[in-house]
């Protein structure tokens, strides 16, 4: 049972289609990903009609459009998320989404959402963030744009309205799509871990697969990445979005690093246990030794086979008599 919940984030990438947001959720489960998370939110309650574009959404939808007339094309109304939570329990993969307005969390909490996905833009929100604190259910809290100020007091929030520190998980991120490699700074996740002594993980937003891998290598419990049939197709996410089969090696690669990472105790492992008297040495007759006769640096060395006296014990061993006869190359 891997350790890492790998979320495969279609977000807003079915573009309103419910027949594409299938195709994303067939994606996700032939990754071999834990959950598909998709984005609820009601455009007249999310950004005002007047609120502008991010840079990089100006470079991937309509010009002339406002962020309210881009959103609001790609909301999913409530028979969408029936139909699409139906279809993850055909499939067998979690549905996850992340709510942005109050009647959106009351949505998919009727729903019966396992886990709330805090995004960062919320994260100074109090009203909201004590809106899913109350509900109890365990929380996933994004913190890009977000210092360690701010990531405190979210927490204590949460903390406040009852959720234990144990359901809570942190996602180290940095808001921009896509993220310059320079501006990851995977080591703050270990920083927000040693801090709060929460469980963290990162929600990635650089192009590439190696930044996620690598976040698992430095204790990453959970990675969020988001995907998309085609990166070139019409929408905000898309082109910052992995395609399906560099979603699957993802996950592949994340699978692999997780079980590398072992149990941290450090001994032989069943495979190279057999390899000890084979690649370890023993003391050895470096000549002829007579019954009687005390081992010194003239009669004795070292050499393979293992499975003698270890040369740990070399100072032991010197000025004793030799208890019998012995050739050259016999253990002693």
């Amino acid at each position: 049972m891997s350790s890492v919940f790998v979320i495969a984030e279609a977000g807003v990438n079915h573009n309103g289609s419910i027949e594409l947001a299938k195709k994303l959720i067939d994606v996700a489960v032939d990754s071999g990903a834990d959950a598909v998370k998709f984005q609820t939110f009601k455009a007249d309650k999310l950004v005002s009609k007047t609120a502008q574009k991010a840079d990089y959404q100006k470079q991937t939808t309509s010009a002339g459009e406002s962020q309210y007339e881009m959103i609001k094309k790609l909301e999913l109304n409530e028979d969408a998320h029936r139909v699409l939570i139906d279809y993850c329990n055909e499939k067998r993969i979690m549905f996850l989404s992340t709510p942005f307005d109050h009647d959106s969390i009351e949505l998919l909490n009727n729903f019966g959402m396992p886990i709330f996905k805090i995004p960062s833009g919320e994260i100074t929100n109090l009203p909201y963030l004590r809106h899913i604190g109350k509900i109890g259910k365990e929380v996933i809290l994004s913190t890009g744009m977000a210092d360690l100020g701010e990531v405190e007091d979210a927490l204590d929030v949460l903390t406040g309205q009852g959720v234990p520190k144990e359901k809570i998980t942190v996602l180290h991120a940095t808001t921009e799509y896509p993220c310059p490699i320079d501006e990851v700074n995977l080591r703050a996740m270990q920083t927000m871990r040693d801090a709060f002594g929460v469980k963290v993980g990162y929600s990635d937003h650089t192009q590439g697969i190696e930044v996620p891998i690598a976040a698992v290598a430095m204790g990453a419990c959970v990675i969020e990445k988001h995907f998309t049939l085609d990166c070139t197709m019409d929408g905000p996410d898309h082109k910052a979005s992995l395609e399906p089969k560099e979603l699957k090696a993802m996950v592949q690669a994340i699978r692999r690093i997780d079980q590398a990472l072992g149990d941290g105790i450090k001994k032989p492992s069943k495979s190279e246990a057999k390899n000890i008297p084979i690649s370890r040495k023993s003391i050895v007759a470096s000549r002829p030794i007579n019954l009687g006769e005390l081992f010194s640096l003239d009669n004795i060395t070292i050499k393979r086979p293992g499975n003698g006296i270890s040369p740990m014990r070399w100072d032991e061993v010197l000025s004793q008599a030799a208890q019998k006869n012995y050739k050259e190359d016999d253990l002693i």
